[in-house]
């Protein structure tokens, strides 16, 4: 970890379309794969505190389940109401076969 990076999960383990929920150091992220891109963002919408690992992937976003706001997995903004305050992303590399997400930038 000594150039931020924390090793969430193996490659192999997030499919193509996947979410998957991870709680690393009290922080509750998303890990998204989307057009062969994993995407890390932060899992509580900010419409009214829904767990966005629950959603939906829909044209790069992700969708609460709750009331349908949307956030882009690349920016974090709020891209559809009733969400207007967009969500944290977080940088993702793949080393050695392994997905690793910097939570402290």
């Amino acid at each position: 970890m000594a150039d931020g990076f924390i090793k969430i999960c193996g490659d192999n383990e997030i499919a193509e379309g996947a979410i998957r929920t991870f709680k690393i150091e009290e922080k509750s992220i998303v890990v998204v794969r989307y057009d062969g891109v994993v995407y890390a963002v932060d899992d509580i919408c900010t419409h009214d505190g829904g767990e966005l690992g629950a959603g939906d992937i829909v044209n790069g976003q992700i969708q609460c389940p709750r009331h349908g706001a949307r956030f882009d997995l690349k920016t974090g903004n709020a891209t559809q109401m009733p969400a207007v305050i967009g969500i944290g992303t977080y940088r993702i590399k793949i080393e050695n076969g392994d997905i690793l997400v910097a939570l402290n930038e």
